[in-house]
């Protein structure tokens, strides 16, 4: 039955993340609504599967919360600071700065999440990623040092990526 299952829900997290993102976006909470939903996140993840090689072998739900929690705590902060930087500092007297980050992470869907989180956080954009897909080339608005914005980006974010998708 485990593998009549997985050929039906072969994402099932993103069969949920579909049904709850068309169910909001519907502005209409209703069961018919939730059960077009539903279907919705079975056909889509079963018509594109042939697409997705390799699904995560783990996910951390909790671990997931976090991240997604500290991220838009940091999109807030860098919000304010970009703005301050937008509204006080000269363009003359930027000092941006392309940063190229080396990757531990392997998964195509770990890197697109921190691709995701790179350029969703102001001041920061992902610009490439490399052939093999072992760095990604990130432009920073405003640092007076690379290396910094590299290690926090190492630190801050791929450090729990790898905790989630295990």
């Amino acid at each position: 039955m485990k593998g009549a299952l997985r050929w039906l829900l072969p994402h099932p997290f993103l069969t949920l993340l579909l049904a709850v993102v068309w169910t909001l976006l519907q502005n209409n909470i209703s069961a018919g609504m939730i059960v077009f939903g539903l279907i919705l996140g079975i056909i889509i993840p079963w018509g594109t599967a042939a697409w997705w090689p390799d699904t995560p072998r783990g996910f951390r739900l909790g671990k997931m919360i976090s991240y997604v929690l500290l991220v838009l705590w940091d999109i807030l902060i860098a919000n304010v600071e970009v703005a301050w930087i937008v509204l006080t500092r000269p363009n003359d007297k930027l000092r941006p700065a392309w940063v190229v980050v080396p990757l531990d992470l392997r998964q195509p869907e770990a890197i697109t999440v921190l691709a995701g989180t790179i350029t969703l956080t102001p001041g920061t954009v992902s610009a490439d990623l490399s052939d093999e897909g072992h760095s990604l080339l990130v432009h920073a608005l405003d640092t007076d040092d690379p290396d910094a914005v590299r290690d926090q980006i190492k630190q801050r974010y791929e450090r729990r990526l790898k905790e989630i998708f295990v």
